[in-house]
């Protein structure tokens, strides 16, 4: 337990540090005075942040790009796995092996960038969205699960008339929330955390996510560390506080979600894994 507690006290301290540094003062900055407590407490980071438009719009389109991505992921693997459960579907066995054979190889980021400019997706949201819009690891644990619920239950649901769409809308998904919860976190916070595809595919400063928005702060702040070496001390305190409340700005939002679905986290993960 000892060693336990150590581990994610280890493991949170850089998060506390960021939250100090957000919360500090210029001063307590440039001094290298803070660790773990904010020390001269100061607000004015986070006041920059929220009176940036382009941040605050980049919050937004992440959080329209990750409801919609997830929505969609989720509606794509729940079409692909539940026909998979059925023993008597042809070519299942051929399905299984080319959905497993994708995890292992793939691509490339050249062909994915041509296939995605030849579709006409480039400075488009849609670039960001279809392209993962399913998961591999995540259809298998979906129709994992599927396969552990009883077949006498879709058998009764058959002989009172009812269609496959039907039970699956019934019968299926109301027995799998603990897995469709967690599967949902799984693609929420996949494309929470995503930039590449957008360092890749966007060029429009309007349609910027806020990781990519965050991942600029950050490569701007090592661009002014530079110019503090030389002289220009007061930008390189106002940068790091930024680029620390930039960090929290983006992060908190996330976390908020956990709470909601870690109840059905451990269940759902470990059901959909084991039992075949």
């Amino acid at each position: 337990m000892i060693f336990i507690g150590l581990t994610v006290l280890l493991s949170i301290l850089p998060f506390l540090n960021i939250i100090a540094v957000s919360l500090s003062s210029k001063e307590a900055i440039i001094s290298d005075k803070v660790t773990i407590f904010p020390v001269g407490f100061n607000l004015e980071s986070y006041k920059l942040v929220f009176e940036d438009v382009r941040m605050l719009k980049s919050m937004g389109i992440t959080i329209f790009l990750t409801l919609v991505y997830t929505l969609l992921s989720m509606v794509m693997s729940i079409c692909a796995a539940y026909p998979l459960t059925k023993e008597h579907l042809k070519g299942r066995s051929f399905f299984s092996m080319l959905i497993i054979f994708t995890m292992f190889f793939s691509g490339g980021m050249i062909p994915e960038y041509l296939l995605v400019k030849q579709l006409g997706m480039l400075d488009s949201l849609t670039s960001l969205i279809v392209p993962g819009m399913i998961s591999a690891f995540n259809l298998i644990i979906l129709r994992t699960f599927f396969t552990s619920i009883p077949k006498s239950l879709e058998e009764s649901a058959y002989l009172d008339g009812s269609s496959h769409i039907g039970t699956l809308l019934r019968i299926v998904l109301p027995l799998s929330l603990p897995v469709l919860a967690t599967l949902s976190l799984f693609y929420a916070v996949s494309r929470w955390n995503t930039y590449m595809d957008a360092l890749f595919y966007i060029t429009n400063s309007e349609l910027y996510p806020i990781q990519l928005k965050l991942y600029q702060v950050v490569m701007n702040s090592m661009v002014t560390d530079l110019t503090a070496q030389e002289g220009a001390i007061q930008t390189e305190v106002v940068a790091e506080g930024i680029k620390a409340a930039s960090i929290m700005f983006a992060t908190v939002p996330i976390l908020i979600v956990y709470p909601w679905l870690q109840r059905y986290f451990v269940s759902g993960t470990m059901i959909g894994a084991v039992k075949e």
